[in-house]
């Protein structure tokens, strides 16, 4: 299927990513940092596709920047994971389903991410305050007490045409991604390579054997602290998913109503869970902010801090109603946190979450060239 490269909008970002692969080409003194410089040496030539698989490949862990002899103020200016962090964040615009909101939320994506939050917080508590004043500031205790304030089939109701909507969004996007870049499936060993690679963030830390001395922070000292808040961001995520997925079973299989009990698994799930997720999204900004500015791509970063800004108030909105369950604050808290969770999901495709999907087909698609060429 033909892709029209004229909508997908490329551009400045691409033609800087080419200048400077091919230069990069010639040198190749940064060949063993990461996966980007070895696929970058199977091609000749670099097309909108090919830009776009090295920038999703890229970890921005700017390891590369530090040991270059091009790098400004040479009059080359090689500048590799700031280039490669803009021409990702325009892919992410180009794939997207529908393709105007990607470039909304590229441009604006802090400020558009925070609006639709608030609005459908705001949205929900008025809702459930004007229905019924009483029961929104009632105390509500045991099983089902969520539901005296929004009825079940409401309450999850929402979420699954969301999800519904953002599944189809991703399928077209990965699409799009995945025939533009001109990916190929190459069997298992690369699904496995892809799999491994992921889940240990092989490539974070510059490194091409896995040994990975960290990433440079201050200065050009390296230190492993992203990896370790992306693992705690990853898997605090993960458990709560786990939690919400096994509230789900109790509730059509067990015929129990949420909430739960505090030691039940649910509730231990998503406890755990959404500390490990705070701590882990708390320390990516912070980490944000020590990377040296000469590898951050500015135009990227409203986006880069929207996600982790909605995601850790997602996990700390559910900890603080897991604490005042039991209160007549139980509905306030409870409209604030459903509606950063419906407007986390509903930015989902437009989002740096984005990056986990394409970057796992970059991963796939580069584990498939390295067995086309042995």
């Amino acid at each position: 299927m033909a892709i029209d490269l004229v909508a997908l909008g490329a551009s400045q970002s691409h033609e800087e990513t080419q200048r400077i692969m091919q230069i990069c080409n010639a040198c190749r003194y940064c060949e063993g940092y990461c996966a980007v410089f070895p696929a970058m040496e199977r091609r000749r030539s670099f097309d909108e596709g090919d830009t776009a698989f090295l920038a999703n490949l890229c970890h921005n862990c700017g390891a590369c920047y530090h040991a270059c002899q091009y790098a400004p103020p040479h009059e080359f200016a090689v500048n590799v994971p700031q280039t490669l962090a803009e021409r990702r964040v325009q892919s992410y615009a180009d794939y997207a389903w529908p393709r105007a909101a990607g470039h909304l939320f590229e441009r604006n994506g802090l400020f558009v991410s925070i609006a639709i939050s608030l609005a459908l917080g705001l949205a929900v508590g008025l809702m459930l305050m004007l229905i019924n004043p009483s029961l929104f500031w009632g105390i509500h205790l045991g099983e089902g007490a969520f539901y005296v304030i929004m009825p079940h089939t409401i309450m999850a109701g929402i979420p699954l045409t969301i999800t519904a909507y953002v599944l189809v969004a991703f399928c077209v996007g990965l699409r799009r991604y995945w025939l533009h870049t001109g990916a190929s499936w190459r069997g298992m060993p690369a699904l496995k390579d892809a799999f491994a690679a992921m889940a240990s963030l092989r490539y974070l830390g510059g490194d091409n054997s896995g040994g990975s001395p960290g990433c440079p922070s201050e200065g050009d000292r390296a230190s492993n602290r992203r990896k370790y808040y992306h693992h705690a961001t990853f898997y605090g995520f993960m458990m709560c998913f786990a939690s919400t997925s096994l509230g789900t079973l109790y509730h059509y299989l067990l015929g129990r109503e949420a909430p739960y009990g505090y030691f039940e698994a649910p509730v231990l799930l998503g406890t755990i869970g959404g500390i490990v997720l705070c701590i882990g999204t708390a320390g990516l900004w912070i980490e944000k902010k020590r990377m040296d500015k000469r590898v951050l791509a500015l135009s990227t970063l409203g986006m880069d801090y929207a996600f982790i800004w909605l995601l850790f108030w997602v996990s700390a909105t559910g900890l603080i109603l897991l604490a005042l369950r039991e209160t007549s604050f139980m509905g306030l808290t409870l409209a604030i946190h459903l509606g950063l969770v419906y407007g986390f999901f509903l930015i989902l495709p437009f989002s740096k979450f984005v990056h986990g999907i394409y970057r796992f087909a970059a991963l796939l698609a580069d584990a498939g060239e390295k067995q086309r060429v042995k």
